[in-house]
């Protein structure tokens, strides 16, 4: 039953089935045993390394879980220290504050709300996914009986609130230097709700210069108005509306745990993630000459570029946020973008923030002096497919027939899934990807041109089997 809610970054589910209370015990208790045993093994013996953070977002399923997750954890052996209702990047920020074994937050992000999960990380907020632990939580979880684990330990339950200190460390990164923007923000009825007022002010009170208009603010009942999900266009459509009436400057939508969002420009445009990725690199390499920032290896080509030309290193990443932040850690890289609205700083511990993403935007839009939409338009030269899905059995001899189609014409890489460039060539570059969970294979491609894109996805295609139209 627990490989059903296992996934490879975190742990999600439908409640209560097949994501039980008596799972979120097995599970709490399989990260006190991963976490504890993690931070002994690094030699991290401190006091604090005893304790792991436990959080959660406005599910209604979330307190229960909550509470029997922190019950595992305890007769696992951690002490814990319950931080509430929170943003996941909140998360991230007080493992490093406190210096703890790591934490667990309570949320199904951008899920329906029938769904729950948990995301943990372990020491310095460093992710857990399968490769990095989550097959060892699952392996304790799935072993582990109330009736076999003898006297279970007792570790000590306390309640303790870093508000004050989340909010000074996202608001270092805001800072409008004396202008004033006016701006709409859709908090998907999620943790933004939340997060927002505390740090930014219910109405943009915290930073001289702001002005915030609400939007879908209210998460005291755990349901959407829509999909907490900014990456699909029709979830935006409130949001762009309320840009034009309001005349903001621009407008910002987070998914529902807060550690992703998307930027509207003041004519209610949605802003590709990776043209504000493009748009960003001059903000943090005018201040950091020659610094690296990592971009994920679905991004416009406009990325490495700008980053080359800002005389910085373009560092380009397999997709996902365990491997984002692998990459942050090693190349030390300043700042980091990805196609799916993460967006990753070095001062963030280089971990994601939705909070700082958008404090970073604000910064970026004010020392410009110029509207959203002029900023990111150099970015946007060459024309994407975006994500275009194919339905097909074997995947793996698919991939194949692809490498085997484009041997010779540019370069072919198999950092994740195949990517076939041939920019420089014939300019134009093409990624193909497995899904992890269904028989799809996810394209995307890139070109110079409008008609040349339209040439490159009309002959990749028949080799990838049947595209699925939405």
């Amino acid at each position: 039953m627990l490989g059903r809610v296992f996934k490879a970054y975190d742990i999600r589910g439908v409640y209560p089935d097949p994501l039980t209370d008596q799972m979120a015990w097995q599970i709490g208790y399989g990260c006190a045993r991963f976490l504890l045993e993690d931070a002994e093994a690094a030699g991290e013996t401190t006091p604090m390394m005893k304790n792991v953070l436990v959080g959660r977002d406005m599910r209604q399923s979330s307190p229960t879980l909550a509470e029997r997750l922190i019950a595992g954890l305890t007769n696992g052996g951690a002490s814990v220290i319950d931080i509430g209702l929170i943003d996941t990047p909140h998360m991230y920020f007080a493992i490093n504050h406190l210096d703890c074994a790591g934490g667990v937050v309570v949320t199904a992000s951008h899920n329906p709300p029938q769904y729950n999960g948990f995301k943990v990380s372990k020491r310095r907020a460093k992710p857990v996914g399968e490769a990095t632990g989550l097959a060892e939580v699952r392996k304790r979880a799935a072993t582990v009986d109330r009736t076999t684990i003898g006297a279970p330990a007792a570790g000590r339950v306390e309640q303790r609130d870093f508000w004050d200190a989340y909010r000074r460390h996202v608001l270092k990164h805001c800072d409008l230097g004396g202008k004033k923007l006016r701006i709409v923000i859709d908090a998907s009825n999620g943790m933004a709700g939340t997060m927002v007022p505390e740090v930014f002010g219910a109405s943009g009170e915290n930073v001289e210069g702001l002005e915030i208009v609400p939007l879908n603010f209210d998460n005291s009942k755990g349901e959407f108005v829509h999909e907490p999900n900014p990456l699909v266009a029709s979830n935006l459509a409130q949001l762009q509306e309320a840009v034009l009436a309001e005349k903001a400057d621009l407008g910002v939508c987070f998914d529902g745990d807060a550690d992703r969002c998307v930027i509207v420009d003041e004519r209610g445009g949605i802003v590709g993630c990776d043209h504000l990725t493009a748009a960003l690199v001059g903000y943090f390499l005018d201040d950091r000459p020659g610094s690296s920032v990592v971009y994920d290896l679905r991004s416009t080509k406009a990325v490495p570029e700008e980053v080359a030309r800002a005389g910085g290193k373009p560092v380009r990443s397999r997709v996902g946020h365990v491997f984002m932040k692998q990459a942050m850690a090693e190349h030390r890289c300043v700042f980091g973008g990805e196609l799916s609205g993460h967006f990753y700083f070095r001062s963030n511990f280089n971990a994601d923030s939705g909070a700082i993403a958008m404090a970073t935007v604000l910064s970026a839009a004010a020392r410009a002096g110029k509207p959203i939409s002029a900023m990111i338009k150099p970015f946007e030269r060459y024309r994407q497919s975006g994500e275009i899905n194919f339905e097909i059995e074997d995947k793996d001899q698919a991939l194949a027939e692809v490498r085997e189609h484009y041997a010779g014409r540019g370069s072919i890489d198999d950092l994740d899934g195949v990517t076939v460039d041939c920019f420089d060539t014939e300019g134009w570059w093409a990624n193909i990807r497995k899904s992890n969970t269904e028989p799809l294979l996810r394209l995307n491609a890139e070109a110079r041109t409008a008609d040349l894109l339209a040439e490159v996805v009309e002959e990749i295609s028949p080799l990838l089997g049947e595209r699925v139209e939405h």
